[in-house]
């Protein structure tokens, strides 16, 4: 599904949400390297600090915060928009990964989990929409997973966490693309981050934070909405969706070894 895309990040302003490491800093890097102006939020001040030196002079700007706080993210879009005055892309990229089984389900966990992978994102496309529909022009790009294309062992918080987020991005598509505004919902597969690094088992199709950021603004150049990668990989899971439960769990327990 194609919309208008970015085509050329230079001169570009940019708010990157999950800038501190991972994929979102490997983003963040690829973008001031593409001539782009990037805001850098996350809750490591330190780690900000260290990516913004990738920057040219006055090509960052570091916002700390953490997206479970409402004013928080509030108070950051209010020092962006005085200093800049225009917002071309929110790329969202921040969330949060605990893995849970049902034999070791914690509700205190998948609320952690859901305030920062859900009520994050909206949080922020909430603070930015009213600018951009003023304009009718910006981009909203919303990092999920391919855990949100169906139910995937020691994902019981998580996966609902990223399946919110590819309804949440499908509508924001129906009602946006309309108006002008671009809207990118980008679903990983595996990729080396601190996240995946406390998997204990085989993780099929792993790529590094800077693959995963390559793809995600290709992606966003070309217009895509349904940004997925590595399709090798992502190209199954959505194969499996299909297929009848009776067939897909028995695919599961056969070949996913957790």
């Amino acid at each position: 599904m194609k919309q208008i895309g970015m085509q050329d990040f230079a001169g570009k302003r940019v708010w990157v949400i999950g800038a501190s490491s991972g994929i979102g800093e490997a983003c963040a890097i690829a973008l001031f390297a593409a001539g782009a102006s990037v805001a850098l939020s996350g809750r490591r001040l330190q780690n900000l600090q260290t990516v913004a030196q990738h920057a040219k002079p006055n090509q960052s700007l570091i916002l700390p915060l953490d997206v479970t706080e409402p004013k928080a993210i509030q108070e950051a879009y209010q020092k962006l928009m005085q200093e800049w005055g225009q917002l071309d892309l929110l790329l969202f990229v921040s969330g949060i990964y605990i893995p849970l089984r049902a034999d070791n389900f914690e509700m205190e966990s998948a609320e952690k989990t859901i305030n920062a992978n859900v009520l994050g994102p909206m949080r922020a496309v909430a603070a930015v929409l009213p600018n951009m529909l003023e304009r009718h022009s910006g981009h909203i790009a919303i990092v999920g997973s391919v855990a949100g294309y169906s139910g995937l062992p020691k994902a019981l918080a998580y996966g609902p966490s990223k399946a919110a987020m590819i309804n949440f991005c499908e509508t924001l598509f129906y009602d946006l693309q309309p108006k002008g505004i671009g809207v990118h919902m980008i679903s990983p597969g595996f990729v080396k981050t601190e996240a995946t690094a406390q998997n204990d088992f085989e993780m099929p199709a792993l790529i590094s934070s800077e693959e995963a950021a390559k793809h995600i603004l290709d992606g966003i150049r070309e217009g895509e909405f349904d940004i997925h990668f590595p399709k090798r990989f992502s190209g199954f899971l959505k194969f499996l969706r299909l297929l009848p439960y009776p067939v897909y769990f028995w695919i599961l327990r056969r070949f996913v070894k957790i």
